[in-house]
């Protein structure tokens, strides 16, 4: 199952049908896109509804598209302005409010049976690096992005 936060996963076009294609359930709301200052929490919620909704013996594929954490995300910052628009402070911001959030996302997904969890990026993002702005261009700050692999104990919130 997927929980789709940008565009590629709206299902409002070719190119967004593809990766929710790949999935035997796709969610996609536009309460769970990059506009939405609570898309993290909205699509939290999804996967804890959907995860009740199991059966106790089946297992779960579930991925997500963390949207808070893409652009726009100034709003993310208290008295930051869409005029001044993104930055590297408003995007720690993101970050942290993902963070508030995760530990939900962990719960559902390991209330059964251990997780086995891949958290990654799908690009970085350049602010100011070498003059550059954004994610649509070949840069070190696009191309390097975090990832980490862990198994989540049943049960666990972190």
């Amino acid at each position: 199952m997927c929980i789709g936060g940008v565009g590629f996963f709206n299902r409002q076009g070719p190119l967004g049908s593809v990766l929710p294609g790949m999935f035997q359930e796709s969610h996609w709301e536009p309460e769970f896109g990059v506009a939405s200052p609570t898309s993290f929490e909205e699509q939290v919620a999804r996967a804890e509804q959907v995860v009740a909704g199991l059966p106790a013996d089946q297992r779960l594929f579930l991925f997500v598209n963390v949207s808070a954490l893409h652009q726009p995300n100034w709003f993310h910052l208290p008295g930051a302005t869409r005029e001044a628009g993104d930055s590297r402070a408003t995007h720690a911001a993101a970050l942290e409010y993902v963070d508030r959030h995760i530990g939900r996302l962990f719960a559902a997904a390991s209330n059964r049976r251990p997780c086995f969890a891949i958290v990654c990026s799908d690009h970085g993002t350049a602010y100011g690096d070498d003059g550059y702005t954004g994610h649509r261009l070949g840069h070190e700050a696009v191309w390097t992005v975090p990832y980490a692999h862990f198994t989540l104990d049943q049960g666990a919130t972190r």
